[in-house]
């Protein structure tokens, strides 16, 4: 296959995983609708249980109910692996693309696309073991978001790497940081997951006095304390990989680019930042004991500049960065 062949590739699989992303997603939502009616039906079996009310033989609708539930959660598990699997060959063929070839990292474009592609990714190998079905949505549709924002925004053609990205040190670093980006990214989805949750627990308990059901979405995700668990380890997994990407690999590298360890430039101070914010948020878990919503909120500033500076310092500085390419 020629560069232009390869560059074609890329591109329609992004446009061919995005879709069946998009696929994914419904299905989820449609195992999530079942759900809601499992859910409902055993808490009205569970008041009148508790009302002593006399047990009639009806048919149980909830039953197949249920197996909708799984069978669409099911298709939504492949949906999402066949949609990585694309997304996959998309960035293979985008470094196969390049003349000559190389890793698919030279711009904001390929970045967004291969950190999208982590995020999912770890997804899916924390999926068994975690019970993750329940974060089902949450990253099918960031998946469908970011990729329409990378073909929409920030497409750029295959171009060969700038002179300050041909490095082995660009392998390094940007490998640390995507991975980096990806746990922070489900870190922080637990976390904005739980606030959500706490405060409908909070309404819930007034709906409940009222005769209100507890069908939904929030009604199956994990326990508040589960998921403030799930996210302070993805957190304490990302952390020592960033402080690497951004404070080791990162300044080696800029050292030997323009000579200069540290250059004040804005996404280097933004990483910085970044880190100070993890840092404090893994600090006060570790010493003052922060949990809930406290640490969610922290988690959260943690996640607004790590994308702020993964994405809006190329728009907000511009020309004013030396990284303004990335």
């Amino acid at each position: 296959m020629t560069k232009e062949q390869f560059e074609a590739l890329s591109d329609q699989a992004i446009a061919g995983a995005g879709v069946v992303y998009f696929l994914a997603a419904m299905a989820t939502l449609a195992a999530w609708a079942a759900g809601r009616k499992v859910i409902a039906a055993s808490a009205r079996e569970a008041v009148l249980v508790g009302a002593d009310s006399p047990a009639q033989s009806t048919p149980d609708p909830e039953v197949g109910d249920a197996d909708k539930m799984d069978l669409w959660s099911r298709i939504g598990l492949s949906l999402t692996i066949l949609a990585a699997s694309i997304h996959l060959i998309a960035l293979v063929a985008r470094g196969l693309a390049a003349d000559p070839v190389r890793v698919p990292w030279g711009n904001m474009y390929e970045f967004t696309i291969t950190a999208t592609w982590v995020v999912v990714a770890g997804y899916l190998l924390l999926y068994k073991r975690y019970s993750l079905g329940w974060l089902a949505p949450i990253v099918t549709w960031f998946a469908v978001i970011m990729l329409m924002v990378s073909v929409l925004v920030l497409y750029q053609p295959v171009t060969p790497l700038r002179d300050a990205l041909q490095s082995y040190w660009l392998v390094i670093h940007v490998i640390a940081a995507i991975i980096a980006t990806g746990a922070f990214t489900i870190g922080g989805m637990c976390s904005i997951l739980y606030l959500i949750k706490a405060r409908w627990e909070d309404k819930q308990a007034t709906r409940e006095d009222k005769g209100g059901s507890r069908g939904g979405y929030l009604a199956r995700l994990p326990s508040l304390k589960s998921l403030d668990q799930m996210a302070y380890r993805t957190h304490a997994f990302g952390f020592p990989v960033w402080t690497f990407a951004a404070l080791i690999a990162g300044p080696i590298w800029a050292h030997a680019a323009w000579g200069r360890y540290w250059n004040w430039d804005p996404k280097e101070v933004w990483a910085f930042v970044t880190w100070v914010v993890y840092a404090a948020y893994l600090h006060a878990r570790a010493t003052a004991g922060w949990k809930g919503k406290a640490a969610a909120i922290v988690a959260l500033i943690g996640l607004a500049t790590l994308w702020f500076n993964f994405v809006g310092i190329n728009f907000f500085f511009g020309s004013g960065s030396m990284h303004s390419y990335a």
